[in-house]
């Protein structure tokens, strides 16, 4: 397929901050398509970049997590998982100023270690993708650690509540499979690590991985 960039770029051409605090940055715009005509409003979002850590121990069990997420006011079962820090104390990005965040490798160690107490020395990236391309402009950075260790106990930030399971792969299936593992992001970041270990077993029995 040839480069259609720039058929296809939609142009800004307003934007109002509706809300513009130190959790999020929500705009509505207005944008010039392809063919000139100019539609509004399109509303879109900006937060901080985030971490998922599919993170198992040394006796291959996987480490969830339970919390309330308020969109679908549930309690809902998923891997740890938080944002990257910011040197500015925003919780949303800033065009170029997402050179303010932490090292994303460093927040997910982190994340598992104060939501979880344990810690691990074999990490994988796994991808770093849109959160949601439509409406945000954040990333969710996918991690793997395994045959992690607990090393202490929870250290949870004032607005979490939550309680940490451990999951075998059946479960962790059977809970995706039944609508119970209510994370999209969640739920690739479960294929990409199981495509990644079924790779890794072909190759001298996971030499290289």
């Amino acid at each position: 397929m040839g480069n259609d960039r720039d058929d296809l770029v939609w142009e800004e051409v307003s934007t109002e901050h509706i809300v513009q605090d130190e959790w999020i940055d929500f705009r509505r715009s207005a944008y010039r398509f392809p063919d000139g005509t100019v539609f509004e409003p399109f509303y879109s979002y900006s937060r901080r970049d985030y971490v998922v850590i599919v993170a198992s121990d040394c006796d291959g069990n996987y480490l969830c997590v339970r919390q309330f997420r308020q969109g679908i006011k549930e309690v809902t079962t998923e891997f740890p998982a938080g944002g990257l820090e910011r040197s500015d104390g925003r919780e949303y990005r800033t065009g170029s100023g997402e050179m303010l965040s932490e090292d994303a490798l460093a927040a997910a160690q982190r994340e598992l270690l104060e939501e979880t107490g344990y810690s691990s020395c074999e990490w994988t990236h796994l991808i770093t993708i849109p959160s949601n391309a439509t409406i945000a402009d954040n990333y969710a950075h996918v991690y793997m650690a395994k045959n992690c260790r607990k090393v202490g106990g929870q250290e949870l930030d004032e607005t979490e509540f939550l309680h940490v399971e451990l999951h075998t792969e059946g479960e962790i299936e059977e809970l995706i499979r039944t609508g119970r593992f209510q994370q999209a992001a969640h739920v690739m970041a479960w294929l990409l690590a199981k495509e990644k270990e079924r790779l890794c077993s072909g190759r001298n029995n996971g030499a290289g991985c």
